[in-house]
């Protein structure tokens, strides 16, 4: 089968550093060659894969001086996606499997190829309401969510199947024997709750490392909230972390902390903790029970519970954890489940 796989442009693929979508292309995409596919992967220049891959921009987007101005960003993430548009309309698939965004599907009607889109963020109208409006412009082009509850805002959408995200389970190391820190890991935003993940350390008197980013406009937040209670000491920021840093300090940790303050659509973070042998404490919202259970996590309705829970850690079997993720969260199972929707896409397609 003849496969192109669009990108987003912000990260390499696979990321240097921080980003989980990109992570995800860069999986399937290998994935699926090693299945004997003939895969165009469509990114920039600086991304790094075992398919063909076609440069839509030099390098990933986040890196360039000029994504500091959001008009700009804007301006080069489009000049990339035409790119990519042009290469798609000289070239023949089988199906084209969009990863950018819903700005692909402004030009959807120019495509001639089956293609169908994963959505990778919320859909929630508060949080995401330009790509809430834009995929109800769209609403019969076919999608993919990443979770069942990621479809709750959005129940009209023309959904094609949910595949869960995949992770390659071999490259984290288990450990049984972590040492005795709690640990934060992804994007400082109020989202995500780091604010609360320190709370959480100091009334638990556990040392709490946080392996995050910091955007621009979470700048603010991240000053204001989170830069004062660092001491380096009991409260460590390490900033942004590549995967193999990641993985050392996942498998070390007593626990993942995510006191999330939103509907998450997936929350790759707490699969690759799992992997590492890693229970998760968070919230019980979103995604969170559909991909999570009372085996591997304590899942709680609101911080004081989750500090409740965090002397209590030692109660989940990290390799109960492990299993978890290799029986459900694989990257060969992700490919395997996309694989079947192209084909069911096709064969409609075709009729």
């Amino acid at each position: 089968m003849k496969i192109a796989l669009v990108a987003p442009l912000e990260e390499s693929v696979p990321p240097h550093k921080y980003g989980g979508t990109e992570r995800v292309v860069d999986l399937l995409a290998k994935e699926l060659v090693q299945l004997g596919h003939d895969v165009t992967l469509l990114a920039s220049g600086d991304s790094k894969t075992t398919a063909k891959l076609i440069v839509c921009s030099k390098y990933s987007i986040r890196t360039s001086p000029a994504s500091k101005n959001p008009t700009l960003r804007r301006a080069l993430n489009l000049e990339g996606l035409s790119k990519a548009l042009d290469y798609l309309k000289k070239h023949d698939f089988d199906i084209i499997h969009n990863h950018f965004g819903w700005e692909f599907l402004l030009f959807s009607k120019f495509i001639k190829t089956p293609y169908v889109t994963t959505l990778h963020g919320s859909l929630n109208k508060k949080i995401e309401p330009t790509a809430y409006k834009m995929h109800g412009y769209y609403k019969k082009s076919p999608v993919i969510s990443i979770s069942h509850s990621q479809r709750k805002p959005s129940p009209c959408l023309n959904y094609v199947g949910t595949v869960y995200n995949g992770i390659d389970v071999e490259e984290f190391e288990f450990n049984d024997k972590p040492k005795d820190y709690l640990f934060f890991l992804g994007r400082i935003h109020p989202q995500k709750g780091p604010d609360k993940a320190i709370e959480i350390a100091k009334k638990t008197n556990h040392k709490l490392i946080i392996a995050a980013k910091v955007d621009p406009l979470d700048y603010q937040y991240f000053v204001k909230k989170i830069k004062p209670q660092i001491d380096h000491k009991q409260i460590v920021y390490i900033g942004e972390v590549n995967q193999k840093e990641k993985i050392n300090l996942l498998k070390n940790a007593k626990a993942l902390i995510s006191p999330i303050t939103w509907d998450e659509p997936f929350g790759i973070v707490n699969i690759e903790s799992l992997a590492c042998g890693t229970p998760v404490i968070t919230i019980s919202r979103g995604s969170i029970p559909e991909i999570l259970n009372k085996r591997v996590a304590f899942l709680c309705k609101n911080t004081e519970e989750m500090i409740k829970k965090v002397d209590k850690i030692n109660r989940i079997d990290r390799k109960e954890c492990r299993r978890h993720v290799e029986d459900h969260f694989n990257s060969r199972l992700m490919a395997q489940n996309y694989l079947n929707i192209y084909k069911k896409l096709i064969k409609e397609w075709v009729n």
